[in-house]
């Protein structure tokens, strides 16, 4: 892929990289240019166009996958697709046609059919979405190329399942909202962090009642890139650190963000409202480089925008507070907080000293202000996914088997016809602070509202993530 352009100043202050104007919102958002702090009205739907709020997918035999994107995440997730029951990998495209023949060759030597083989161009996607045999495509390119490929795979009479973030303006998510109910097909989130054991378990506490009225939540995604973001390999063409001189924004707030506001019900009886942004100061980068890169690298002609520390509070219409957090350049352990709490109790991930990694403190069961491990509560609270492939997802997907989980999890659903756990209007949410910590950041931290991508509907108390337990359909 070859180095991204230079960019323009509304790019530099707020945002992702154009991938052409679209049809949603642009009039609103134009008129609201003045305000940094304005955040454009809901677009009205065209004539015939529909919310895609609790629609199942159509029966699939087989899941036919196709797949853009084959660096790290995208050819590790190729073999996962290939694992699951019922799923198999029938196209891999990326712009290096090297990385879909050493893709296709894995799936070979492991057994599988050969997939079909897309690169060499920019446009080689287009091509394989011209096939009749795909049913979802999933897509890891780097971030300013996802709203382009999601949006083309609707288009194309595909769903979608695209890496964080699914776009990274608000017009664009607006567009990947309408495009999807007027295609009638689904555009999904890849949070594989909404299917992490503790996750799934903390929302089902939640739903149960253990931490009484929750009243506010912590997610985040600290994550110490430094290494990987000088790294001549790791990130083709160094995609992932150019952003951090492009744009101030809170990148990747929703591997936090999602699990909190899915314990929440948002979009399901509550929703996100107002967003504030802070930031610290850009520092952690260019002390390593000081330190550990050499003068003739090329990041030396680079100057770092992007602060550290991004964190974003956001209000709730029913009055809860979350507070989501982004930080790849400074020296700490992972950490993704995973923390809930109400007028019962806490739950804290990443804190406890149990296998598990939790610590809890509930009333009635606990007193002392004492934590308590999360062993026991996480066996009560296993979700029936875990229960059910556990020992698969450990042995077939990285991130301690939460890929697997979520590649199953869509898989089954789409063959057994069910409406999906999550859709575009959770992945349109949970993306949204990329845009608006822009917006709020401009305007000296200033609230900013969220939209509502459901348009209304969010009301609607319906299921999401607290599936009822269901079985993979039979493989002939």
């Amino acid at each position: 892929m070859p180095e991204i352009p230079a960019v323009s100043r509304r790019l530099l202050i707020g945002g992702a990289l154009a991938t052409g104007a679209t049809a949603a919102g642009i009039g609103a958002a134009q008129a609201a240019a003045h305000d940094p702090a304005a955040t454009p009205p809901a677009p009205r739907r065209r004539p015939g166009q529909k919310s895609m709020i609790n629609v199942p997918f159509d029966v699939h035999r087989t899941v036919r996958v196709g797949v853009i994107g084959l660096g790290n995440r995208g050819s590790a997730m190729t073999e996962g697709w290939a694992a699951v029951p019922g799923c198999t990998v029938t196209a891999v495209c990326d712009i290096r046609a090297d990385r879909a023949r050493r893709t296709a060759d894995r799936l070979v030597s492991q057994g599988k059919p050969r997939p079909a083989e897309y690169g060499g161009s920019q446009e080689s996607y287009a091509r394989m979405l011209r096939r009749d045999d795909i049913d979802l495509v999933y897509i890891a390119t780097p971030w300013e190329f996802h709203h382009r490929h999601g949006r083309a795979a609707l288009l194309a009479g595909k769903h979608a399942l695209v890496e964080l973030p699914v776009a990274t303006e608000l017009d664009e998510l607006w567009d990947l909202v309408d495009t999807s109910e007027r295609t009638r097909r689904h555009l999904i989130l890849s949070e594989n962090c909404s299917y992490g054991r503790n996750e799934l378990a903390m929302l089902k506490m939640a739903h149960d009642g253990v931490f009484g009225d929750v009243t506010n939540g912590h997610g985040g995604y600290l994550h110490d890139l430094r290494e990987l973001l000088f790294s001549d390999t790791y990130y083709t063409d160094s995609w992932r650190r150019l952003w951090h001189t492009r744009s101030t924004a809170s990148f990747y707030p929703m591997h936090g963000l999602a699990p909190i506001a899915a314990a929440m019900d948002i979009n399901r009886g509550d929703r996100m409202t107002v967003l504030r942004a802070t930031a610290t100061e850009p520092k952690g980068l260019a002390d390593y480089r000081e330190r550990f890169v050499p003068r003739s690298h090329p990041s030396w002609r680079e100057t770092y925008v992007n602060g550290d520390l991004t964190t974003c509070l956001i209000d709730t219409a029913k009055g809860r507070v979350i507070r989501a957090e982004h930080d790849v350049s400074s020296p700490r352990p992972y950490s993704r907080i995973n923390s809930l709490a109400g007028s019962r109790g806490i739950f804290e991930d990443y804190a406890g000293t149990s296998a598990t990694g939790g610590r809890i403190y509930v009333e009635p069961d606990h007193s002392g202000h004492s934590w308590r491990d999360f062993d026991t509560y996480r066996k009560e609270f296993d979700h029936w996914l875990w229960k059910t492939i556990g020992d698969d997802a450990a042995n077939n997907g990285g991130h301690d088997g939460m890929d697997y989980v979520l590649q199953w999890r869509t898989v089954q659903s789409m063959r057994a016809g069910l409406v999906p756990d999550l859709d575009v209007y959770d992945a349109a949410v949970w993306c949204s602070p990329v845009p608006l910590s822009v917006k709020s950041l401009a305007a000296g931290g200033r609230p900013v509202q969220i939209p509502d991508f459901t348009r209304g509907a969010w009301v609607n108390r319906r299921p999401g993530l607290d599936s009822p337990a269901s079985g993979m359909p039979s493989v002939a």
